[in-house]
């Protein structure tokens, strides 16, 4: 039921109302009072009001903070005192899917143990509904952006003001242009207006999707471009001279001004070699996780300081234990103002990469085949999420989908020539 970000699927297939209101009445078991959210897909209005029902069936109060970036709600489930939060979101996903992300007071969103637990909940449907004067109430709250604003103007101070394109992809993340000016930022927007529907381009910000905001930045005097999915979660960036920053470098540059020397950032087992050896001329340590933000959360603390996925999620732990897209914005500008991000990208090493996704019909039957095959011809395995084979030189992963039926191949050297035969030898092995 859970992939690796919660719930999610196409609606009225995968994400129906009856499920938004079961998962309801499972999480209202435990919860005194609930934060609920959702980004501008249409679909969420309807997934809400029944999520809120099955809360309140339960005897649990509610609380609604309209439309909110992901980020928002997880943090607001420590700001108003309740249990959990629950982001009606299918992040960057397209506008077809919807789905659930459940929260902790932490931040961090839902482990594997309170996932389980949910979903038992729901298949068993047996939780007992309070009477008419035992259901719970819903509250609308207004201030859940301020609150985020203020946060992040807390965290961050940009002593020279930047000029900025913000790229919301019609999505949810115009905390992070409130928070720019707040700091005195010239602030340019595009794809500003919230629509669920995603005119502007494809919720999902990559190199490909971002080119008209590598055009704009690139054509005036913008110091820096940022760019969201669908609930904010995400942030990745384009440099000032309007050049894409790779994940993986972003990823490197941001751990690195996050941990001293001598501490550790975590991040998934599919991250470039490129970034460990950035880290190392740092004296920053690693701790590699599933692919998965609550992985990477859970992996956070003592001297672990920071962790991030090259899909563009950054987690603070000093912050909040979720993956917050403005507050990496502010912290890039904050970065961008002492120095041009473009000459910072340049100091990071870039290996070729090779990523493709292979679809099957049985991803766990098919893992399970690789990981016995791959275990078997191989010494350096790692089977922390899939299959991770270390050849020294180089590495490959093969990997189910979280969310998909798919099995995801990754390879990587420190030249093309020997990335594409460690590829095809991964791709064979599949």
């Amino acid at each position: 039921m859970f992939g690796t970000s919660g719930i999610r699927g196409p609606v009225g297939d995968v994400v129906t109302a009856e499920l938004a209101l079961t998962v309801g009445r499972a999480v209202g078991v435990d919860a005194e009072r609930v934060v609920v959210g959702r980004d501008p897909r249409e679909s969420g209005r309807l997934l809400v009001d029944a999520l809120s029902a099955g809360l309140r069936e339960v005897g649990t109060d509610v609380i609604d903070l309209g439309g909110a970036a992901t980020p928002t709600v997880a943090r607001g489930v420590g700001w108003y005192d309740a249990d959990a939060g629950v982001a009606v979101t299918a992040s960057h996903n397209p506008a077809e899917d919807n789905g659930l992300k459940l929260w902790q007071p932490s931040g961090q969103a839902f482990d594997e143990d309170m996932r389980a637990t949910v979903e038992e909940r729901v298949r068993a449907d047996e939780v007992d509904l309070r009477a008419w004067d035992g259901q719970g109430t819903r509250t609308a709250v207004s201030d859940a952006d301020a609150r985020h604003v203020e946060a992040l103007s807390d965290a961050v101070s940009i002593e020279t003001p930047l000029s900025v394109v913000v790229d919301l992809g019609n999505g949810a993340g115009g905390v992070t242009i409130d928070a720019l000016l707040e700091q005195g930022c010239s602030v340019e927007t595009l794809n500003a207006q919230p629509d669920g529907r995603f005119p502007g381009r494809p919720s999902e910000p990559n190199e490909e999707t971002l080119t008209s905001l590598c055009a704009l930045v690139g054509a005036t005097d913008a110091d820096l471009g940022v760019a969201h999915d669908g609930d904010a979660d995400r942030m990745v960036a384009v440099d000032e001279t309007g050049t894409f920053v790779p994940k993986d470098a972003l990823l490197a540059l941001l751990a690195v001004e996050s941990a001293a020397p001598g501490e550790r950032v975590a991040f998934p087992v599919d991250t470039s070699l490129a970034v460990e050896d950035y880290l190392a001329e740092h004296d920053v340590g690693v701790e590699r996780t599933p692919v998965g933000d609550v992985y990477v959360a859970e992996a956070l603390g003592g001297d672990v300081t920071f962790g991030g996925e090259p899909s563009g999620a950054w987690i603070w732990a000093e912050q909040t234990l979720c993956p917050d897209g403005p507050l990496a914005a502010l912290r890039l500008a904050e970065l961008a103002a002492e120095r041009p991000l473009s000459e910072r990208v340049a100091d990071v090493p870039s290996y070729p990469i090779r990523r493709a996704s292979v679809e099957v019909a049985d991803k766990r039957a098919t893992m399970d085949d690789v990981r016995e095959r791959v275990t078997a011809r191989y010494d350096d395995v790692t089977t922390l999420d899939g299959v991770r084979v270390d050849l020294g030189d180089a590495w490959f992963l093969l990997r189910a989908s979280g969310t998909q039926p798919l099995v995801r191949v990754t390879a990587e050297a420190r030249d093309e020539e020997r990335t594409e035969e460690v590829f095809e030898e991964a791709r064979e092995l599949l």
